[in-house]
């Protein structure tokens, strides 16, 4: 006997739920997406805008002063290795002259201090000369002695003048000569009396030679 008929047979259920999620659905159209914005859409817009601008500027401003302290570092830096190339040269060239200034007075002060101690000896040895005590049997040695003492010293001073010009006076004289000389007026102290009588004396040849050329001009007359 043949089965009964089922109508549910012949529908595809894939077919009827691709045709209601296709046609049935709510979903807006093509139509709707092109449609003009609101006056809400676009206050949101031109505020989501102005936000964007605002953090925009707040980073430009930010990055300003990011830059303007990475420009006043780098001018330190250069101001540090520009100072420091600068003193180090005028340091290493100013500790050369020094030194080598240091070691000359050190070397004049040793010899200064030398020659100072050698004077002091033949000063004592001049002072102990006491010819009050010569007898007439060694007159003639202890003159002799004397005078040989007299003459080490005169030698060690005529050394000493020759390695120290202030003890011949030529410092003292050099610094009198390095003194710049006041110029006084050649007329300072004369009285106008004075001044007349000099202006006289200075032309009076000039007048008689002029008083003779007139004389001889009326004569030829």
């Amino acid at each position: 006997m043949a089965s009964e008929y089922d109508p549910s047979d012949f529908i595809d259920s894939d077919f009827q739920a691709a045709r209601k999620s296709g046609y049935g659905s709510t979903s807006s159209s093509p139509a709707n997406d092109l449609r003009a914005p609101s006056r809400e859409e676009v206050d949101l817009k031109v505020n989501e805008t102005q936000a964007k601008l605002a953090e925009l500027k707040r980073a430009q401003e930010e990055l300003e002063r990011e830059r303007a302290g990475l420009e006043e570092l780098r001018r330190r830096q250069n101001e540090f290795q520009t100072g420091r190339e600068e003193m180090m040269q005028h340091l290493t060239r100013g500790v050369g002259l020094l030194e080598e200034s240091e070691f000359a007075a050190r070397r004049d002060a040793e010899e200064m201090a030398k020659a100072l101690g050698e004077l002091r000896s033949a000063l004592d040895k001049v002072q102990l000369i006491n010819e009050q005590g010569w007898g007439k049997d060694n007159y003639n040695v202890e003159l002799t002695r004397a005078l040989t003492t007299l003459e080490n010293a005169r030698m060690e001073w005529n050394s000493s003048r020759l390695k120290f010009s202030i003890l011949s006076g030529t410092a003292e004289s050099t610094e009198k000569s390095d003194t710049p000389a006041v110029a006084h007026p050649l007329f300072t102290a004369q009285s106008v009396g004075d001044l007349c009588k000099l202006g006289l004396a200075l032309t009076w040849p000039l007048v008689l030679l002029g008083l003779g050329i007139f004389l001889a001009l009326i004569l030829r007359r």
